[in-house]
């Protein structure tokens, strides 16, 4: 059967620069996103897989993989405790010849492809809820997709598979402090989103530690994203909360705990205060 879109794309003109989504009621009677884009109308489950598909009878790819790491996990250690000597475990190969921890290197090229097509319809999904402003499930599925960074990271066999999507890890990792610090902003609670976004900063700035290249954190971009935001509620705080920080101040210079005081200092200063 052939089915022409041309009235469903009239009566909802794509606009360009813009990203236009709603959400319709699906003949299941369950809700689906819906993203106008300039050749057509991308559609996706709210929840689960955003196709719906269930591979391997799982609601993802990511989920399958993960339950055969705990299935691993389990054999390795029920080979432990078995007192002869260990089988040799295939599949398992030795980063050093030090007594550093085996890793099992066992996703393939052809895994590692299907798991970045099916990250790639997340990342489709969670830009759709960013705009929807459905924080809680942007969290949702950002932190999912960091998750299979780390399983590229921890489980690829082919050295060029564990750094295929690294490099949008920082984007990632702002998209979801990001979303955090909105869900707090939208519940008013601009303290909250604060504490959000500063530790978006601190988790960026320890990744590119981990990466010996700490100069590279105040040139990122996300960095930059995530202290834009921030400079824009610090001046919402409530006054009565930098009277605390100051009371706290003066309470920890009292009983001689300058470490604490160094901190609440610091506090104080970002609120825009004299210390």
């Amino acid at each position: 059967m052939e089915r022409d879109l041309t009235e469903i794309l009239e009566e909802w003109p794509f606009e360009p620069g813009k990203i236009s989504v709603r959400v319709i009621e699906g003949k299941d009677g369950d809700p689906r996103i819906q993203v106008r884009l300039d050749l057509g109308i991308l559609q996706m489950h709210v929840a689960g897989r955003p196709d719906g598909r269930h591979p391997e009878g799982y609601d993802s790819l990511l989920d399958f993989q993960e339950s055969q790491i705990d299935q691993m996990q389990m054999e390795e250690m029920a080979a432990d405790q078995e007192p002869e000597s260990e089988p040799a475990i295939e599949g398992f190969t030795e980063e050093d010849e030090d007594d550093s921890p085996r890793i099992p290197r066992f996703i393939s090229t052809e895994d590692c492809k299907a798991l970045r097509e099916e990250a790639q319809q997340y990342y489709h999904r969670y830009i759709a809820l960013l705009v929807l402003e459905d924080y809680e499930a942007v969290v949702r599925d950002t932190s999912r997709n960091l998750r299979v960074l780390d399983l590229f990271r921890d489980y690829a066999i082919e050295e060029e598979d564990r750094h295929a999507m690294e490099g949008h890890r920082p984007y990632i990792m702002m998209m979801r402090a990001r979303a955090l610090a909105s869900q707090a902003m939208k519940a008013e609670e601009n303290k909250a989103a604060i504490f959000a976004i500063d530790e978006g900063l601190e988790s960026l700035k320890a990744y590119y530690e981990s990466l010996d290249r700490p100069e590279l954190f105040d040139e990122s971009g996300e960095a930059q994203m995530l202290r834009d935001m921030r400079d824009s509620l610090v001046p919402k705080l409530p006054v009565s909360q930098k009277a605390e920080l100051r009371q706290r101040l003066e309470a920890a210079i009292a009983s001689e705990n300058f470490e604490l005081a160094a901190i609440l200092r610091d506090e104080i200063k970002m609120l825009g205060g004299d210390a």
